[in-house]
């Protein structure tokens, strides 16, 4: 075997094992025409291994031969309509490759229609497979280009079929040869792709959708902007193919814009704070620090738009912003961040409450508690999780479930509610992780714990893993805020308490919108307890914040009356994107700026008046 022909061996084994996973890697077909597929890297394996439900190709007739080619200078040797195109079709159906879904193949003539047409009909005739079915044919031959008169079509046998160019000679037609329209997309608008078409063009192109469609025909723009906005907009207006130069990022994006554009179904009622103490420079006794996991600025912004354009929380005023690395990386993690805000330390990540030496790094609960301060943490997460346990627990390694565990018992703490009771229960022999043994009085329910007499209290909300919003945890984390201070309170002490939405990142680690908006705004729920508390409290120092952002999101599209949005994802993790910080209540306007993270702890210390 030549050198060049096990390359092409290696290469053809390559697309057919992606073939062969296509059903699980690649999304659902969306109408995507491959427009000059030749041009491909892998003519018609990639455009099929990624859904193309339409694959073009320029013939030549030159000699005896049927080159695929724009113009006769580009003809290379070996690249026919049947070695790029039929082989592979019949490869890809006999071996059972990829989705098996009808397609057809434009064949776009670019000599003398007659002539090259006679060939296409010799060429095809070894390949009946592809269409032994006339009634679900595997492939069907388009002929585009140059195409003989409309009144011949009927002369040319199953599968050709003609893509007819014109909407104002419409008598007479051969539909029954018509396979599809297409119609050059600058003859209707000049958009380039980029904002939204105007609403005049919009009536235009529905105009001729609908004329096409009245036809019984699918439709299809040529010269197209070859962009995500203009594939939304495309697919939005009915256009059946989607011209493309990209199968593999057009199938991307169209196969998962169900799952990354949400409506909410339910809107959330926001409160209005008072803002009567906001700003002040008057006493302050507690703070209540709450911290949405993963939740940047695009995660809020869509929360608010989904939120019908309002949350709670984007009514404050005092903001600023915080940077988030971490002591050993540009991109910090949970257990670093939340030790960064809990301790005022810079560690590496993995880390939770431990310094890069491994010595414990004191937290805030610790440094108040000295100062006759009550202490608490809420959360969605395990209690065991990196945020929650930066607040109480010093190891290396957020993986040491049992080693953080058993720092709970140990902790100043006088208030924890979370899930992950089995973090604690399969570890019960050791002694340091009996919290009852520490004192901790494990309430039945939230209502219990509010009233609860006790010096320590703790409820475990799950024994494993919360459920998401959409899974049943609705109005959980607002309840347990509202609980939480509620025993607090009743302590007579000043208290510092921290709330954590732990499944904002989740949503941002899956690329979920659904997941993002409904904890956002689920979090917002939580953030509006705190409000109203500080209002009633004329004491208390509210912050929210995040940990980072995760999952590098944008929002390039949204429908602000029907409260939908789309959130596009650059990454499955977390980014080095500043957060933004709120703060309402006493002195908030110190927290106004851009700075490390680590100063959030020294902020609170400051205006608590503790060093």
């Amino acid at each position: 075997m030549q050198p060049n022909q096990q390359t092409a061996l290696k290469t053809l084994v390559f697309f057919l094992t992606i073939l062969s996973l296509s059903g699980q890697i690649f999304g659902q077909q969306r109408g995507i025409h491959s427009h000059n597929d030749y041009l491909q890297d892998a003519p018609f394996w990639e455009a099929y291994a990624n859904g193309a439900t339409s694959i073009e190709a320029d013939v030549i007739l030159k000699g005896n031969t049927l080159y695929v080619a724009h113009e006769k200078e580009s003809i290379k040797e070996g690249q026919t309509l049947t070695s790029l195109y039929l082989d592979p079709l019949l490869k890809a159906k006999n071996l059972g490759l990829g989705s098996q879904k009808p397609l057809q193949l434009l064949v776009d003539l670019k000599t003398e229609a007659y002539s090259t047409l006679d060939k296409v009909l010799e060429v095809i005739q070894p390949y009946e497979e592809l269409w032994e079915d006339p009634q679900n044919p595997f492939v069907k031959i388009v002929i585009s280009g140059n195409r003989p008169k409309v009144a011949d079509y009927t002369n040319y046998p199953f599968p050709v079929f003609f893509d007819y160019q014109s909407l104002t000679e419409l008598a007479d037609l051969p539909l029954e040869k018509i396979e599809l329209f297409s119609l050059s997309f600058k003859d209707y608008s000049q958009w380039n792709g980029k904002g939204r078409l105007v609403d005049q063009d919009i009536e235009k192109i529905k105009k001729v959708v609908d004329k096409v469609h009245a036809l019984g025909k699918p439709f299809r723009f040529w010269a197209t902007p070859d962009s995500k906005t203009s594939w939304k907009a495309l697919s939005e207006l009915g256009i059946d193919f989607i011209n493309t130069d990209n199968p593999y990022a057009a199938n991307e994006y169209l196969s998962s814009l169900d799952k990354r554009f949400y409506q909410t179904t339910n809107l959330s009622e926001i409160y209005t704070p008072t803002f009567e103490k906001d700003g002040i420079k008057g006493p302050l006794d507690n703070v209540i620090l709450l911290i949405g996991d993963g939740n940047g600025l695009a995660q809020i912004s869509a929360a608010m738009y989904g939120n019908g354009n309002e949350l709670t929380l984007t009514q404050l005023k005092n903001i600023g912003l915080l940077k988030t690395q971490s002591e050993d990386d540009f991109t910090t993690d949970s257990a670093a961040a939340g030790t960064a805000l809990a301790t005022g330390n810079k560690v590496k990540n993995r880390s939770v409450g431990a310094l890069p030496d491994g010595s414990p790094a004191q937290n805030l609960p610790e440094v108040l508690s000295s100062q006759g301060f009550v202490t608490g943490i809420v959360t969605t997460d395990n209690l065991t999780g990196a945020t929650p346990a930066a607040f109480y627990a010093h190891r290396t390694e957020r993986d040491l479930t049992m080693e953080i565990a058993s720092d709970l018992a140990k902790s100043p703490l006088n208030l924890f509610i979370g899930g992950g009771k089995n973090d604690f229960t399969k570890f019960e022999q050791d002694e340091t992780i009996n919290l009852k043994n520490a004192d901790f009085e494990l309430s039945g329910s939230l209502e219990d714990l509010a009233k609860s007499k006790s010096e320590r209290v703790g409820f475990f909300a799950s024994q494993n893993e919360l459920p998401k919003v959409m899974n049943g945890r609705a109005g959980y984390l607002s309840t347990a805020t509202k609980a939480s201070l509620q025993f607090l309170t009743s302590k007579n002490k000043p208290f510092f308490l921290m709330v954590e939405g732990a499944f904002i990142d989740s949503g941002g680690h899956i690329n979920d919108s659904q997941t993002v908006i409904e904890e956002g705004i689920d979090f917002d729920q939580a953030i509006a307890e705190a409000l109203k508390f500080a209002d009633q409290n004329g004491r208390t120092l509210v912050i929210i914040t995040a940990d980072h952002e995760t999952g590098g999101i944008t929002l390039p599209q949204g429908n602000m009356k029907d409260h939908k949005v789309e959130l596009e994802f650059t990454s499955e993790d977390h980014t080095a994107i500043m957060v933004p910080i709120f703060a309402y209540g006493p002195q908030s306007d110190l927290f106004r700026g851009v700075y490390e993270n680590t100063e959030v702890f020294n902020k609170i210390n400051q205006v608590l008046g503790v060093k």
